[in-house]
C-alpha cells in the first residue's frame, strides 16, 4: 500500500468520527475534535508524522494538512448544531470527502487514466455519503425508506461537486471541498427534491452517460464533463426531464458545432483550445443563468420564493437559448465571410472579439428556434407566443454578446464573463417579454 493510499484510509478512519455528533451528542463530539488537533499539533516527527502529512506539511514540520481538515469539519459540524443543517448531511458531506478520497488514491495505484480516477472518486463518495447519511438518519430515529430519495440525491450532486472541485483545485484542497459541498447539500435539501429514488438513479445514470459521451467524443474535458454531469442531475431532479432536454440540447448541438470545419477554424486561428474540448468555466459561462433559474423554479415550487415558478421557466429557456445561438453563430459563422465590427461594421480578422458574419446571424437564430421548438413541444405554458419569444431573447442574448465582446471583453471582461451577461441578459428579455404577454393576456 502506498504513503498517499494509507494517508487517504487514515483520514477517511477520522472521517468516521463524525458519527459522534448523532450518536454521543455535540459536546462529546467536539471533544474528540479537541482531542485530535492537539495530537495534530503535538506532532511534529516520526512516523505518524510521516504518515498524516502532506508534501508541503514537510517544510514547518507542522500537519497543517490534517489541522485545516479537522478544523473544516468542526465549522461544518457547528453548522449542523446551530442552524437547519441537518446531521445527516454534516455526517454524509464529511464521509464523503474522505471515503471518496480513500477511493480515488486506490483507483491511482490501478490506472493513471484521469477519467477512472474522476469517476473512482465520484462511486465511493457517492456509496459513502449514502452510508453516512442513512446511518444518521438511523439512529437519530428517522425513516429510511422515506429519506433514501433525498440522501440518494445529495450524495450523488455532492460527489459531484467535490470531484469537480478536487479537479480545479488541488488534491489538498479538501478543507475548502468540504465546507463548498456541506453547504450547497443544505441548500438542495432545503428544496426537498419530489423524485423517488429509481427515478434519481435513472437521473444519475442518464447525465453520467451523456457526460462520459462528451468527453469520448472530445467535446468537453473532465472537468467540462463533471460540471456538464452535476448541472444535468440538478435540472433534472429540481426542475424535471423537459428541463433536461432542453439543457442538453445546447450541450449536444453546441459541443458538435465546435467541431464543424475545426481544421478551417486552426488554420484562421479561431478553434477552441483543447481540440474543442469545453472546460468547467465554458459549461458555466454558459449554463450558470439556467442553473439559477432552475433554482428559483425549485424555491417558487417549495413556497421559498414569492415568484410565479413560469417566470424561471421563462429565464431558463432564454438563457439557453442565448447560448445556443451564440454557440452557433461563433463556431458556423467563423468559418465564412471576412467578419465585420457589429459596432462599426468595419473588417476584421477572425476571431475579433465582436466580429459578425450574416451566416453565423442565420445560424444563432436557428440555434434560437430550435430551443424554442423544443420548448414549445416540452412545455404547455409556452405556447407559439412564448416560442417567439424564446426566439426574440435568444437573438437579443446573442447581439449582446457581440456589443459586449466589441467594447469590454479583453481590458475588463473575460469570454467567460461576456458569456454569462449574454445568457443572463437572454433570460432577462425573456423572463420580462414573458410575464408581460401573461399580463396581457
Amino acid at each position: 500500500m502506498t504513503e498517499p493510499v494509507r494517508r487517504a484510509g487514515v483520514f477517511a478512519l477520522l472521517c468516521t468520527l463524525s458519527l459522534a455528533v448523532p450518536l454521543l451528542g455535540p459536546e462529546i463530539a467536539a471533544a474528540l475534535a479537541a482531542v485530535v488537533l492537539l495530537g495534530a499539533v503535538a506532532v511534529t516527527d516520526g512516523p505518524i508524522f510521516d504518515l498524516l502529512a502532506y508534501p508541503d506539511d514537510y517544510e514547518d514540520g507542522r500537519l497543517y494538512g490534517l489541522i485545516a481538515f479537522v478544523l473544516a469539519g468542526v465549522a461544518l459540524g457547528l453548522l449542523a448544531v446551530q442552524s437547519s443543517m441537518t446531521s445527516a448531511i454534516f455526517v454524509g458531506t464529511v464521509f464523503l470527502i474522505g471515503y471518496g478520497n480513500f477511493g480515488e488514491r486506490l483507483v491511482r495505484t490501478r490506472t493513471d487514466s484521469d477519467v477512472a480516477h474522476a469517476a473512482g472518486f465520484c462511486l465511493i463518495a457517492t456509496v459513502a455519503a449514502v452510508v453516512g447519511q442513512a446511518a444518521t438518519v438511523t439512529v437519530t430515529g428517522g425513516s429510511i425508506p422515506s429519506a433514501l430519495p433525498t440522501i440518494l440525491f445529495l450524495a450523488a450532486s455532492g460527489a459531484l461537486l467535490a470531484a469537480l472541485l478536487r479537479d480545479v483545485l488541488l488534491l489538498y484542497d479538501d478543507p475548502v471541498v468540504m465546507l463548498s459541498v456541506g453547504l450547497l447539500l443544505w441548500l438542495l435539501a432545503e428544496l426537498d427534491p419530489a423524485l423517488g429514488a429509481a427515478e434519481i438513479a435513472i437521473a444519475l445514470a442518464i447525465t453520467a452517460a451523456l457526460g462520459y459521451a462528451s468527453y469520448a467524443l472530445e467535446t468537453a474535458s473532465i472537468a467540462g464533463m463533471l460540471t456538464g454531469v452535476l448541472l444535468g442531475l440538478l435540472t433534472i431532479v429540481l426542475g424535471g426531464y423537459g428541463w433536461f432536454v432542453v439543457l442538453i440540447s445546447f450541450f449536444a448541438i453546441g459541443g458538435l458545432s465546435t467541431k464543424f470545419r475545426y481544421d478551417r477554424k486552426e488554420d484562421l486561428g479561431v478553434a477552441e483550445d483543447n481540440n474543442g474540448a469545453r472546460g468547467t468555466g465554458n459549461v458555466l459561462g454558459n449554463a450558470a443563468v439556467g442553473l439559477v433559474a432552475v433554482l428559483g423554479y425549485a424555491a417558487s415550487e417549495a413556497a421559498f420564493l414569492p415568484i410565479d415558478a413560469e417566470l424561471f421557466l421563462f429565464a431558463f429557456a432564454g438563457s439557453v437559448a442565448t447560448a445556443m445561438s451564440d454557440t452557433l453563430s461563433s463556431e458556423i459563422g467563423s468559418v465564412f465571410e471576412q467578419p465585420r465590427l457589429i459596432t462599426t461594421l468595419e473588417p476584421v480578422e477572425p476571431g475579433t472579439d465582436g466580429g459578425v458574419t450574416w451566416q453565423g446571424e442565420v445560424a444563432g437564430v436557428v440555434g434560437a428556434a430550435i430551443v424554442a421548438v423544443i420548448s414549445y413541444a416540452l412545455f404547455a405554458e409556452v405556447g407559439v407566443v412564448g416560442a417567439a419569444i424564446i426566439v426574440t431573447a435568444g437573438f437579443v442574448g446573442m447581439t449582446v454578446d457581440s456589443l459586449l465582446g466589441a467594447t469590454l471583453e479583453g481590458p475588463l471582461l473575460g469570454n467567460q464573463g461576456v458569456n454569462f451577461l449574454a445568457t443572463l441578459s437572454g433570460a432577462i428579455v425573456c423572463a420580462l417579454l414573458g410575464l408581460s404577454f401573461a399580463i396581457l393576456g
